[in-house]
C-alpha cells in the first residue's frame, strides 16, 4: 500500500514495531514447546476457516498483477487457491510436530575450579524477513521462526501486499487469542523502499535479517543493513564429470540437476568435463539435453558445434533457465579450482567411480553443500530431513546451506558456581 506518512512518522511507527517485537521476543524465549505448538495449530485452523477471505485478498493482488503485466510465472507464484491455502495450513501443523530446537544442551563440562559450564541453544530474538512474490512465505517463515522462539517483522513484495497483510493478520490474531505475546508477528504495511531502508537501521531491535529473493534484493539489503544478514546471492552450481564414471548415470543426474526445475537456486548452471572422456561423453549429454542451450568452450564445441561460444561472464552466470555453461578441464584439480573461483558457494557435485577423487572433491570444494554421485537438486531443507527451511545460506556465519529450525537459534553459556572468584 502506498506510503502516506512522513519520514519521521514512518520511522516512529517502525520503531514502535521494533519495540513490540523485542518485548515479545523476551517472552517467546521462555515459552514452552506446548505453548508454541498450540499457537501454530491455532494459526493453521484460522487459515483454513478464513480461506475465502484470504482468496478474496489475493484476488486483488492477482488483478493488479495482471494489469501491471506480470509474467505468467510470477502470477502463478502469487496465486492462492484452496489447495495452496490448505498446503500453507498443513505446513504450520507439520512445523508443530518438529522437535523444539530451543533449550537443547549442546555441551556441558566442569572446569578444574568447579565451575559448571553448560552451552544451551536459545532463540536469536527478532528476525526481519524481506521477501518477494510468494505470499506463502508470510506463513511458512513465521511458523519456523516462532517454533524457534523468535519474533518476526515481515516485509513482503508490493505485488502481494493484500495477500500478505491478510495472512499476517489472520495468524497473528489466532496466535494472540491463544496467549501468544502481542508483537510476535508484524507485517510492514507500506510498499515503498523507504520503510525497508529505515528498518535496516534498527539494529537495536532487530537481531537478524533474512532476505529471500533475487540477487539485486539481497545486495541492496546487505549494503544498508546495520545488523547481521544471512544471504545467498545466487546459485552457480557445478557438476564435474570425472575421467571414470558411469556415463548413463551421469546423464541421468545432469538432466535432473538442469532440467527438473531450471529456475531454482540448486539447479545446475555449469558442467565441467574431464578431457579424457570428452569425445565419448559430449555427444551423449548433448543428445540427452536437446532442449538446453549450451554455452561452451572450444573443446566441447568441436563435438557439439551447435553450442554457443562461452564468454568469461558465462562461468559466473546463474541462468535460471534451460541454458548450461560447459567447460573441459584437464583433471580433478582444475575442476576444483574452477568451482572455487567461479562458484557461488551453493552446491557442487562430482560424478566419479574413483573413491579418492570423490573424497578430494568433497574436502577441497568450498561450498555449503558438496556431493559425490548425486544431483545438486537435493540441497533443500525438506530433502535433508529438516522438515522445512527458511532458506539456503551461502554464508559461513552462523548458518550454511539449508536452514532449518536449528539454524534459527543461537546459544548461550549457563555457568553455575559455588563462590568461585578469579585469581
Amino acid at each position: 500500500m502506498e506510503n502516506k506518512l512522513s519520514a519521521d512518522e514512518m520511522k516512529a511507527a517502525l520503531e514502535q514495531m521494533g519495540m513490540l517485537a523485542k518485548e515479545a521476543s523476551r517472552k517467546l524465549a521462555v515459552a514452552t514447546t506446548d505453548e508454541k505448538n498450540g499457537w501454530l495449530s491455532a494459526m493453521a485452523d484460522a487459515i483454513d476457516s478464513q480461506a475465502e477471505q484470504l482468496m478474496a485478498a489475493n484476488a486483488l493482488d492477482m488483478e493488479a498483477g495482471t494489469a501491471a503485466g506480470l509474467s505468467s510465472a510470477m502470477l502463478d507464484r502469487l496465486k492462492l487457491d484452496p489447495k495452496r491455502i490448505r498446503g500453507i495450513s498443513d505446513g504450520l501443523r507439520h512445523v508443530a510436530t518438529l522437535p523444539d530446537p530451543v533449550g537443547t544442551t549442546l555441551e556441558k563440562f566442569t572446569r578444574p575450579n568447579g565451575l559448571e559450564i553448560e552451552k544451551v541453544s536459545v532463540p536469536i530474538g527478532v528476525i526481519a524477513i524481506i521477501y518477494e512474490s510468494r505470499p506463502n512465505v508470510t506463513v511458512d517463515a513465521t511458523g519456523l521462526c516462532l517454533k524457534a522462539g523468535n519474533a518476526v517483522i515481515l516485509r513482503g513484495g508490493s505485488e502481494a501486499i493484500h495477500s500478505n497483510l491478510a495472512l499476517a493478520k489472520c495468524i497473528a490474531e489466532a496466535g494472540e487469542k491463544k496467549g501468544m505475546p502481542h508483537g510476535t508477528i508484524q507485517m510492514i504495511p507500506w510498499t515503498g523502499h523507504d520503510a525497508v531502508s529505515l528498518m535496516l537501521k534498527m539494529n537495536q531491535y532487530i537481531d537478524l535479517v533474512i532476505p529471500r529473493g533475487g540477487e539485486r534484493l539481497i545486495r541492496a539489503v546487505v549494503e544498508q543493513a546495520t545488523m547481521p544478514v544471512i544471504k545467498h546471492y545466487k546459485g552457480v552450481c557445478h557438476i564435474f564429470v570425472d575421467e571414470r564414471c558411469d556415463f548413463d548415470r551421469a546423464c541421468d543426474i545432469i538432466e535432473n540437476a538442469k532440467c527438473q526445475r531450471p529456475g531454482v537456486c540448486n539447479a545446475l548452471e555449469t558442467l565441467l568435463i574431464h578431457e579424457k572422456v570428452l569425445e565419448q561423453f559430449a555427444p551423449m549429454i548433448a543428445k540427452r539435453l536437446e532442449d538446453v542451450e549450451f554455452h561452451a568452450d572450444e573443446s566441447f564445441r568441436k563435438y557439439v558445434p551447435a553450442a554457443l561460444p562461452a564468454t568469461e561472464e558465462d562461468w559466473y552466470c546463474e541462468y535460471l533457465a534451460l541454458k548450461l555453461a560447459v567447460r573441459v578441464v584437464k583433471g580433478l584439480d582444475e575442476a576444483i579450482d574452477h568451482i572455487n573461483k567461479y562458484g557461488s558457494g551453493h552446491s557442487d557435485s562430482i560424478l566419479t567411480e574413483i573413491p579418492e577423487h570423490a573424497e578430494t572433491f568433497l574436502n577441497k570444494v568450498d561450498s555449503s553443500t558438496v556431493y559425490a554421485n548425486a544431483s545438486t537438486r537435493f540441497t533443500d531443507g525438506g530433502e535433508f530431513g529438516f522438515g522445512a527451511e527458511i532458506g539456503i545460506s551461502t554464508d559461513k556465519l552462523h548458518a550454511r546451506g539449508p536452514m532449518g529450525l536449528k539454524e534459527l537459534t543461537s546459544y548461550k553459556y549457563k555457568v553455575r558456581g559455588s563462590g568461585q572468584i578469579r585469581s
